[in-house]
């Protein structure tokens, strides 16, 4: 939404620059239609000045009354050409008030378009945001109840510490890393179930059920801990029948200290061999295996009653609302868009009439005093020649 908001913001910028473009063009002609006519009265005036004055010459020793017939006349002839310059001149003006009150009216209805969806956008921001509120809200509620779950398993994990540190034995080290290793599993995958094998019992230390984003159950991962200064081998296959009779999918070995040939850790005999500090990592890496084989796996299962499914929910009436909200959005902006197209050519035609009203006007001046002066005595071509194409 804030993509398409800045995306209508800026297609509106750039209407309003071309309208901006489109005024000054007419003001700069405007001006220049200002001084052309200025300059042409001017010139005119002096020609009927000096016309005027060698008529007097010439013809001053005819009759006086010829003389103030034919004065008559001239006065006459341009007050009529003054008026039309005058009429030339209101509609000029008339012709400025209109386009600044259409100018003014584009731009508050723009300004109007803006503020609406300005104010639709932020409204959506705020419902957006306060669901970004209700989801932090129950995600810190959650963290929450780990963190008394984690503090109460510390305070457990605490307590058994201590039963065990009185007791003194090597068996203590081990279970305190046995425990720590849960820990690290429970806070690492919090939405996967880590089963602890109680004490006596044939099998590994705990077992990793991972679950995917659904809460489906997609595999176990098995782990054994080993606290000891030497590896034995035969660990190894002690917990390869541990994998199999617990149904794991992977076994890791935790030890601190590595077989021979073994810097890091790594794959041997079927079983995954690290350090406690690794065990995070490769449990991360088998876990994502584990997930990305199962949707594999599931998305090859019963195709055809997908297949049923998918056709069912195309043909409800659900996916038929979804898709006629949609056709209903896209023809509301393709109406809108269509409108705004429209207002603006009826603009465009508005205003090449005027400019025809005001062509025509000109034209009619031109005839009037190329009547009277000749059509090589003053220029008033107000288009020039290499211009006449922006008329067609």
């Amino acid at each position: 939404m804030e993509a398409e908001w800045r995306k209508r913001v800026e297609a509106i910028n750039i209407e309003k620059q071309q309208i901006e473009a489109q005024r000054q063009e007419l003001l700069q002609q405007r001006d220049n239609q200002e001084e052309e006519l200025k300059r042409r009265m001017e010139i005119e005036k002096k020609a009927m000045e000096e016309a005027l004055s060698q008529h007097l010459r010439k013809s001053i020793s005819e009759d006086y009354d010829n003389q103030l017939t034919h004065y008559k006349r001239v006065l006459n002839e341009k007050e009529e050409r003054i008026k039309a310059a005058n009429m030339l001149e209101l509609d000029y003006l008339q012709l400025k008030e209109k386009l600044l009150t259409q100018e003014q009216d584009m731009e508050l209805k723009l300004k109007k378009s803006l503020l609406d969806e300005k104010e639709r956008l932020q409204e959506a921001l705020r419902k957006e945001e306060d669901e970004r509120n209700k989801v932090r809200d129950q995600e810190y509620l959650m963290k929450q109840k780990e963190l008394e779950k984690q503090l109460e398993d510390q305070h457990k994990l605490i307590e058994e510490m201590k039963r065990k540190a009185e007791q003194g034995s090597m068996q203590l080290q081990g279970e305190v890393q046995e425990l720590e290793l849960e820990r690290i599993l429970r806070n690492a995958f919090p939405f996967d179930v880590i089963s602890e094998v109680g004490k006596g019992v044939r099998g590994a230390d705990c077992i990793q059920t991972v679950r995917n984003q659904f809460s489906l159950e997609c595999g176990k991962i098995i782990y054994e801990s080993k606290r000891t200064k030497d590896f034995a081998p035969e660990w190894i296959e002690k917990l390869k029948a541990d994998m199999l009779s617990q149904g794991a999918d992977v076994a890791i070995l935790v030890t601190q200290v590595m077989p021979k040939g073994m810097e890091q850790f790594g794959e041997r005999d079927g079983v995954w061999i690290c350090t406690f500090t690794e065990v995070k990592a490769l449990a991360y890496v088998l876990r994502e295996l584990i997930i990305k084989v199962f949707s594999t796996t599931k998305a090859q299962e019963n195709r055809g009653d997908k297949m049923h499914i998918l056709y069912q929910y195309l043909t409800s009436k659900e996916f038929s609302e979804q898709w006629k909200a949609i056709r209903e959005g896209y023809m509301a902006m393709r109406i809108s868009i269509q409108k705004e197209r429209d207002a603006m050519e009826r603009l465009w035609k508005s205003r090449e009439k005027q400019l025809d009203k005001v062509m025509l006007n000109a034209t009619s001046i031109k005839g009037s005093i190329e009547g009277i002066t000749g059509s090589d005595v003053i220029d008033l071509n107000i288009i020039a020649d290499d211009e006449t194409y922006l008329l067609d």
